[in-house]
């Protein structure tokens, strides 16, 4: 498909184009509740406790944190968010951080664009791949997360080392349109941490 084509389906509604993820999920949330649906198949007991402030959560645009002890399916219960997005949506093909096709945001996908008009081929993200998750282990750095400049993409492809295209895009970039999730991320415990008196 082509950009000129997408345009001609529901994808350019303006309704579908102002849509972001969280939008989707309640969406999908909702046909979900209406239909009966189970929610997260294989989460047993948490009917009646968990799953009810998922749903609020969600419903209301939320960003959560799921905290417990090892075991209690916190891991299963993220992985299982991309259930409530869409079976795949349109990208810009080549784009590494999912450019919708009527609103890039990066350099790479104005310029395709600008070159190519309504001839922009147009690729299609399945549900799954727009889910990125990162464990927050010590070693996680900046880059890691947000990015870095790359000096070899910058020799390449002749571009200034301040020229955006020479960027290595991190995993948030990248799951632009997406879920992003940090996971074992640690508890610091102030009580135990702090011998201030203010704290106590």
């Amino acid at each position: 498909m082509t950009l000129g084509e997408l345009k001609r389906t529901e994808w350019a509604a303006p309704a579908r184009r102002q849509r972001t993820v969280k939008d989707e999920m309640r969406e999908n949330l909702i046909c979900l509740l209406e239909n009966g649906s189970p929610l997260f198949p294989g989460i047993v007991g948490y009917e009646e406790t968990v799953l009810p402030q998922l749903v609020n959560a969600i419903l209301s645009r939320h960003n959560f944190i799921l905290l417990g002890l090892r075991g209690q399916a916190k891991s299963r219960i993220l992985r299982q968010l991309v259930t409530l997005l869409n079976e795949e949506i349109p990208i810009l093909a080549g784009s590494e951080v999912n450019d919708d096709p009527f609103e890039p945001i990066s350099k790479y996908g104005r310029e395709l664009i600008a070159e190519r008009g309504d001839s922009t081929p147009i690729a299609w993200l399945p549900r799954e791949l727009r889910f990125v998750e990162k464990l927050a282990t010590p070693d996680v750095t900046i880059a890691d997360i947000i990015g870095d400049v790359d000096p070899i993409k910058a020799a390449r492809g002749g571009h200034l080392l301040s020229d955006e295209l020479t960027m290595h895009f991190g995993l948030l970039p990248r799951a632009n349109r997406g879920i992003f999730a940090i996971n074992e991320l640690p508890r610091w415990d102030c009580s135990t941490s702090c011998r201030k008196a203010t704290c106590r």
